[in-house]
């Protein structure tokens, strides 16, 4: 790869363009390549090694002017494809790039073809248009609100309950408290309990987008639920189910009552069950075996999207969200049985630099200092208000 400069090339071009000049090139091609030669040379020494040159050779037709033209990591300096004399061959390469603009994107060339693709990337809204690698990303965890089951004291597991009234303000609640902090993505468990409290939770946010259900299941049910309005598409918030963030399977205890359990059990036995963590229930998961499938989709599917700089919220259940909880704070198997999250109230996590950063659970957003969690968060706030003012 050659290093260039388009504006450098001017005094080059302008020698070129005396009919005197040219002649000679043609006519002596040995001083033309001493002169392209020497050319480079300075530039190589005068210019940074960010700016890269790539395509291929073309001949030039009698009397044509050599013209350059190239891409940077600065930018792309435009000159017409007619006017492009192009140097270097090789293999298919793609060069990621911002430009001036901020628009972060890539470009594809290849030996075989002139043209180029250009993809571009949404960048984080809690970033800003940056063309840095993201710094953070906000994620939410939420426990599902009140189920029918819960308020009737009987283990749920993966039995798929409704909320109860009061889950559903819960859920209100939590997306209250969740309001003013940027979500990109929605990741749920496949129980209706926590698909509702992300419904419910999301119809609270000023941002006012359309958390929608994709259907991958399979080629039909993801062809008829396209959506063909660009615009449509960017007022909306992706939801993703997984069974991997389910409840844990309580085996031949669902359905039973806590209570009456504990009687026939006794309440050490039951205790066992409940907390801890590697002894299942009859013919269920324990928490070592709910977080075997709960961190692995989270590492497998959800951290990348962090690391991409996406705000994420994840709506899930106890054991599910204990197990994330354990992987991103560190904990031990000990710490964790004694963890307890209740219904309906969001934790923030910062993901910034490869680290999880607890921020606690949001307050009220009537209360102040609530966004003073960091500064990006801040400024999300304040773009909201300008938004809707």
């Amino acid at each position: 790869m050659m290093n260039l400069a388009y504006t450098n090339l001017e005094p080059f071009l302008t020698f070129l363009k005396t009919k005197r000049h040219n002649k000679l090139f043609l006519k002596q091609p040995q001083v033309s390549c001493f002169c392209l030669i020497v050319f480079f040379s300075v530039n190589f020494l005068l210019l940074p090694a960010t700016n890269a040159v790539s395509a291929s050779i073309v001949s030039p037709k009698p009397k044509s002017f050599a013209f350059f033209c190239f891409i940077s990591n600065n930018g792309c300096n435009y000159v017409p494809p007619s006017h492009c004399l192009k140097f270097g061959t090789g293999p298919l390469k793609r060069e990621h790039y911002c430009s001036r603009k901020r628009s972060c994107g890539s470009i594809q060339s290849s030996s075989s073809s002139s043209s180029s693709s250009y993809q571009t990337s949404e960048c984080n809204p809690l970033n800003g248009n940056s063309s840095k690698k993201p710094s953070e990303a906000a994620l939410i965890l939420i426990r599902h609100g009140e189920s029918l089951w819960n308020e009737k004291n009987l283990f749920t597991g993966c039995v798929d309950v409704p909320l109860t009234k009061k889950g559903v303000e819960e859920a209100i609640e939590a997306g209250k408290r969740i309001s003013n902090i940027p979500i990109d993505m929605i990741y749920t468990s496949s129980l209706i309990r926590a698909q509702m409290t992300a419904m419910l939770a999301m119809t609270q946010h000023r941002r006012k987008k359309v958390p929608i259900v994709m259907h991958d299941e399979n080629e039909q049910a993801n062809a008829w639920s396209q959506i063909f309005s660009e615009e449509t598409k960017k007022q909306c918030i992706p939801v993703v189910t997984a069974w991997q963030l389910n409840e844990r399977m309580y085996g031949e205890l669902q359905g039973l009552n806590k209570q009456e359990t504990a009687d026939k059990y006794g309440k050490e036995q039951v205790h066992e069950w409940r907390r801890s963590y590697d002894i299942p229930p009859p013919n269920g998961e324990s928490l070592e075996m709910c977080a075997e499938r709960a961190v692995a989709y989270f590492t497998q599917q959800i951290e990348p999207q962090l690391r991409a700089g996406k705000n994420v919220m994840i709506a899930a259940h106890g054991n599910s969200l204990r197990s994330i909880i354990m992987y991103l704070d560190k904990l031990t198997s000990q710490e964790v049985i004694s963890l307890e999250l209740s219904t309906g109230i969001p934790m923030l996590y910062i993901a910034k630099e490869e680290k999880y950063i607890r921020r606690g659970s949001p307050a009220a957003p009537t209360e102040a200092g609530v966004y003073a969690y960091t500064k990006n968060l801040a400024k999300y706030r304040q773009k909201l208000d300008e938004m809707l003012h």
